[in-house]
Parts: structure tokens; sequence; C-alpha cells
């Protein structure tokens, strides 16, 4: 590690800019101010009414107006807009005549949170604007304004957010993803460590130095990428909970504990992929799909209960999906230790797996009678 720079490039600095990148990325909690185009078709005083109060909402901002759908349509094809809103001609005289006018909006879903975050403010807005003209009508007729709701919204909704009354979208990403991050970084380095040992024929040295046994000799070997990676995820931790202020009801000390398990469930994982494959350009490839494949079955993207029966057992090879379990437990639910515990032993018994290729490596490491290809 002290001899080569890779080793700190690829471990502190990857995570440094990892951690900026999504933090400063997510730092308002939610994606703002998406541009839109509008293709007012009708312009009356009601029409450009309705664009200012829509461009007075935080998630849009109505950038380009436009005379024409095929000027808006070029826009959005261009990446320059997410989202076309179309305000009919005699939207007004229709309105008024009670025709149902129609408001007509187009939303690009190929980028998936600038055209969700669009589409959410744009229903939202389409969901007010008959509610606003109705009030409008009811008050000409002399209804009070209490009454003129009853008939509005006869149902009130109370809706209360748990855990995250913000919808910050940085809680539920960032809280998982970085230690995610950290994870592949460690298994990632883990792999790279062992396959150079093998591919440039000093792991005979290794095991000199440790007299033979393979246990001693990966605990030397690892144990400054552990310290470090240890104090990486708390130090994490810290930062996310404690300066930046996530939300965190339960105790943080389990959370540092299970990211400390992760990461030793990490370097485990690695240990075991180059027992396998003592390739290094094989292992390295198994070890990246294997990481990236933790993401997406962890459960913070996709729920695992809505995932075929056949795949959620499929999800506990993966550390990262009990990691993300006890932070559901301390961070969001603040659900007492006890609960924590069966994912942290999952995360403990990921420590027994190199035993199950400790021969097959020692014999490598000692006799290198491994494919070189």
């Amino acid at each position: 590690m002290y001899y080569k720079p890779l080793y700190f490039y690829s471990t502190i600095i990857v995570f440094f800019v990892s951690c900026i990148f999504f933090l400063s990325l997510l730092h308002e909690g939610a994606a703002e101010k998406m541009p839109i185009a509008v293709v007012d078709l009708d312009q009356t005083s009601i029409s450009r009414r309705l664009v200012h109060e829509l461009n007075s909402t935080q998630g849009v901002q109505c950038d380009f107006r436009c005379a024409t759908f095929e000027e808006a349509r070029i826009a959005m094809q261009q990446g320059e807009v997410y989202a076309i809103l179309v305000v009919p001609k005699h939207f007004y005289s229709d309105m008024l005549d009670f025709k149902r006018p129609t408001l007509t909006f187009y939303t690009n879903m190929a980028y998936t949170l600038a055209g969700t975050t669009a589409y959410k403010q744009l229903m939202m807005f389409a969901n007010m604007v008959p509610a606003a003209f109705q009030r409008e009508v009811l008050r000409k007729k002399g209804l009070p304004d209490h009454l003129i709701m009853q008939r509005i919204q006869p149902i009130a909704i109370d809706a209360h957010l748990l855990s995250n009354p913000t919808s910050n979208y940085a809680v539920y990403l960032c809280s998982v993803l970085l230690p995610g991050i950290l994870g592949l970084i460690v298994l990632i380095i883990t792999v790279y460590t062992l396959g150079m040992e093998l591919k440039w024929k000093t792991s005979r040295e290794l095991m000199a130095e440790a007299q033979g046994n393979v246990i001693l000799a990966f605990a030397g070997k690892f144990l400054p990428h552990t310290i470090l990676y240890c104090m990486m995820g708390i130090t994490l931790n810290i930062l996310l909970f404690r300066i930046l202020h996530f939300p965190m009801l339960g105790n943080l000390w389990t959370l540092n504990l299970a990211i400390v398990l992760l990461v030793l469930a990490m370097q485990a994982m690695g240990i075991v992929i180059v027992g396998l494959l003592p390739v290094l350009r094989d292992a390295l490839s198994i070890g990246a799909l294997y990481g990236m494949l933790g993401f997406s079955c962890s459960g913070f993207t996709f729920p695992v209960t809505g995932m075929l029966p056949v795949f959620r057992g499929f999800v506990n090879i993966f550390p990262l999906r009990h990691y993300f379990r006890v932070y559901t437990n301390e961070a969001m639910m603040g659900n007492p230790f006890i609960d924590s515990l069966p994912a942290l032993i999952y995360l403990y018994l990921f420590l027994i797996l190199p035993l199950t290729v400790a021969i097959r490596l020692r014999n490598a490491f000692i006799n290198q009678n491994y494919p070189l290809k």
C-alpha cells in the first residue's frame, strides 16, 4: 500500500470523490427546477397565469416558450427540456362554456429522475387547475369558502411521511449507496491484492513469512486494509448522521458495527472469489459482477418482496442486503437491537466462507499450480 499509489487512488480518492459527487448532486434533497417547454396556443390572460403559476413551483421551470409543438419536440429530443406542456386553442373560452378543455403534457422518461419529477409536478398542477376554476365559480355564486372546500375536496388527506418527512432523495439513496460503493471498493481491492500475489509469483514469499499458515498470511496481508476501510466506513456514518443530520432514530453504534462487518464480509467474499478463480483477470470480472449485483439485490432500489419468489432467497448472498436491513431497523424505524441481530449474524457468517477455500488457496500460493490464462 505504501509503495503502490494505486491503493491510495482506488480507495480513498475514489470513495472521497463518490461522496462529494452524490452528496452534492442531491444537496437540495430532490431534483428541482427541471426545465420544461410550454406551448401556449391560447394566448389569453388565464393561460399566461397558468404558466406563471406553474413556473413558480419548486419542481419545474418554464425555460422554453415555444410557438409550436414541433419546436418543443425538437428541444426535448436534444435534451434541453424534460417535459412539454401544451395549452390548447380556445382553452379559456371552452372552460367558461364548460366544454372540458384538455391540458396535454409529455414527459421524457428516458431520464428517470428528471422525467418523474416533471411528471409529478405537472400532474399535481393539472389536478389543481379544475379545482381552482370550480372554486371561482362557486365564489361567484356566493358560497362561503368552507362550503366550497367541502365540495371541492370532500375527503381531507392527512398524510404523514415517516422517517423521511422531507422526502429527501439523499437520505434513502446515499445512506446505502455510499456504503455499497465502499463495499465494492473493498471487494475489488481484495481480489486485486491476492491476485497480484499469484500473478507476479510472490505468493511463496508471503506463505514463508506466515510459516505456511494461510490464515495468518491473510490476516497480516489485510489488517492494514481492514483498519483503513473500517475508519472510512465509520467516518461516512458520522458524516451522514451527525454532520449532515440524516434521520437516525436508533443507535449509531449498531450501524457502525454493521459497516465494520460489511467490510469484513466483502473481504471474505473477495478471498472466496480468488480461491475459486485464481486468475486475476477472471477473479476481477466476477468480483465486479458480484459487487454490482449487490446494489440491485439489496432492496433499497427495488423491494425484495416485489421480486419473484425464486430470487428472494438469492439476495441473502450479498452482504449489502443485510447492511440495508440493519440500516432500516436502526436509522429509519428506530427498532431495538434484537431486530437488527439476525442481519448482523448473517454478516458475521460471511467470515466463515474463506475457510472453504483455504486449502485450495494454500496449495495455489505454495505450489503455484493454477492456470496462467
